[in-house]
């Protein structure tokens, strides 16, 4: 019975019938996976944790740790004009290649922004505007959980929001630079130790390239290194969250996939992922003599 709801992070769109049906008997069946098996069972157990998605608001952001919305002033060839744009940070990313495995080690991250665009197209057109109404009139921190009855909203209203995967991307090993006391590579190898489980040393960092993320809206720059592991870097399982409390899981794409990974389009992944498999088979393919199935 449990081989026939066996599943990975980011594929419950398979349950999605079981999960509007009965997201109790859901949970039972991922718990049994669970306890069934080694690093299948932890996934298992992220999907359940990662699954829980109630409660959706939508308010407006008046503070933030990570963005700030500004507003710019200035001329241009005489003539006065205004832009919108957030302030973030700069950032590193990193494709890790595993020359054991011949695989690239990547991880599957919910991401609520990317909920949100999903679960707006599910909203009819009167509840949008409804929401938007509704965020523009909610105090931050306000949680309408407290209120009376969110049990019952939340059934009611549970198989008409998409399911946790919908929010679910893959992506390059990334972190933002918030240290400044660290460089780049010390940034990007911290983060390739807590979460992907590999000790590379810095020096091994090979810099790819940077570039512009979000051009109309942050202009952040991020920079792109690659490493390669082996098993004997290992040093753990990568912790499965961000420092944020993100949940993360790592996922291994085979070098002989990852091109045919890299253009479909039914996998939710990041430009990031795509430029540098794209990168690795102009500039490294040859080395390993592996056919990536262009």
């Amino acid at each position: 019975m449990l081989d026939s709801y066996w599943v990975v992070l980011g594929e419950l769109e398979v349950l999605h019938g079981l999960y509007r049906r009965d997201m109790a008997r859901l949970r039972a069946l991922l718990r049994g996976c669970s306890a069934a098996a080694g690093d299948a069972g932890r996934c298992c157990s992220l999907l359940l944790i990662m699954e829980q998605i109630n409660n959706i608001q939508v308010v407006p952001c008046t503070s933030s740790d990570y963005l700030k919305p500004l507003r710019v002033h200035y001329s241009q060839n005489g003539t006065r004009k205004s832009w919108d744009f957030m302030r973030t940070h700069d950032s590193v990313s990193v494709l890790v290649f595993n020359t054991t495995c011949h695989c690239f080690i990547l991880v599957k991250q919910f991401r609520p922004a990317v909920y949100v665009c999903e679960w707006e197209k599910s909203q009819p057109g009167p509840g949008k505007e409804k929401a938007a109404k509704e965020a523009e009139a909610e105090p931050e921190g306000k949680d309408s959980a407290s209120d009376g009855g969110s049990d019952e909203k939340e059934s009611d209203h549970a198989a008409d929001i998409p399911p946790a995967s919908a929010g679910v991307t893959y992506e390059l090993c990334a972190r933002a630079v918030d240290r400044p006391d660290l460089s780049l590579e010390d940034v990007a190898r911290q983060e390739i130790l807590q979460e992907c489980g590999y000790d590379v040393p810095a020096s091994k960092l090979r810099r790819i390239t940077s570039y512009r993320l979000g051009v109309g809206v942050t202009g952040a720059k991020q920079t792109l290194f690659y490493a390669e592991v082996s098993d004997e870097n290992r040093a753990g399982e990568g912790s499965g969250r961000t420092p944020d409390g993100g949940l993360v899981e790592v996922v291994k794409v085979p070098l002989h996939e990852a091109m045919n990974f890299a253009y479909d389009e039914s996998i939710p992944k990041t430009i990031g992922v795509i430029f540098s498999f794209v990168w690795f088979h102009g500039n490294m393919t040859p080395k390993y003599k592996i056919s990536t199935n262009v």
